[in-house]
């Protein structure tokens, strides 16, 4: 369950959406009403959303699988980062990549390579080959490939769910996901097709504030999933425990020919 409640949503300004020009009309039963030209967002609604959405996230990330986090919009980039790290789940905060999950096979050739340059760094074993402008090419080579691929290095195949801060920004990344099957959890605002998203979270998605608390609650629960999937019970470990063997039972001969 979420631990936001609807006066910090307020106070982080989540209710304000966009003019009212800019609306999807299948945002409307997340609309509260107007303020002048602007929709606002009904906090009731989000909350219910939140909560739903962060149960799904604690559910997924208790059966051992990862939440790949999404935002490459300015104000999101860092906040992305920073929680996506925090949890050690991938993310993407730069440009998406078309093809990111319909064609990860390609995608991870590109991850191995960036991971055998960086080890071939490290040790020394570059430098003992090349001489410098070869070694820094190499190393403009590594800095380009992170900028790229650096916040999937760790992702071990198809995430579980993908979660998105900009569903607008990052609708190539949404569209993906669908096509695979992949659920998508997203922050919504009031131009967005909450349609397109299977836990739809309804909020301001430009205000900093309202990204900062509801992303924190999002990876609040990934925290929780983990803290289940250690605590469950290994496979190894019922293995590992000792089986009673139960004794054949004596069969009585009869006395009787």
């Amino acid at each position: 369950m979420s631990n936001v409640d609807i006066k910090e949503l307020f106070e982080a300004g989540a209710h304000f959406g966009h003019t009212t020009s800019r609306w999807h009309p299948k945002m409307a039963p997340y609309i509260y009403g107007k303020r002048g030209n602007i929709h606002v967002i009904d906090l009731e609604k989000t909350v219910d959303c939140l909560d739903r959405a962060t149960k799904f996230v604690e559910k997924i990330t208790s059966e051992g699988k990862q939440i790949l986090y999404v935002g490459t919009k300015q104000q999101v980039k860092e906040i992305i980062k920073g929680n996506a790290e925090s949890v050690d789940m991938p993310y993407v905060n730069e440009r998406w990549l078309g093809g990111m999950l319909t064609n990860f096979k390609t995608i991870s050739s590109r991850v191995k390579q960036l991971k055998t340059l960086e080890s071939k760094m490290e040790s020394g074993e570059l430098a003992g080959r090349y001489n410098k402008l070869e070694v820094q090419r190499f190393g403009e080579e590594i800095e380009l490939l992170n900028l790229k691929f650096g916040g999937i290095k760790n992702m071990a195949g198809l995430p579980g769910a993908i979660f998105v801060a900009d569903v607008v920004s990052d609708e190539i990344a949404v569209k993906e996901a669908a096509r695979l099957g992949i659920p998508v959890i997203a922050i919504v605002d009031t131009n967005s097709n909450p349609t397109l998203v299977n836990y739809p979270i309804p909020s301001n998605d430009d205000a900093s504030k309202a990204l900062n608390l509801i992303i924190s609650s999002v990876t609040k629960a990934i925290e929780n999933g983990k803290h289940k999937a250690k605590a469950k019970p290994s496979e190894k470990d019922d293995d590992a425990q000792p089986k009673s063997k139960a004794k054949p039972k004596k069969t009585l001969k009869s006395t009787k020919e």
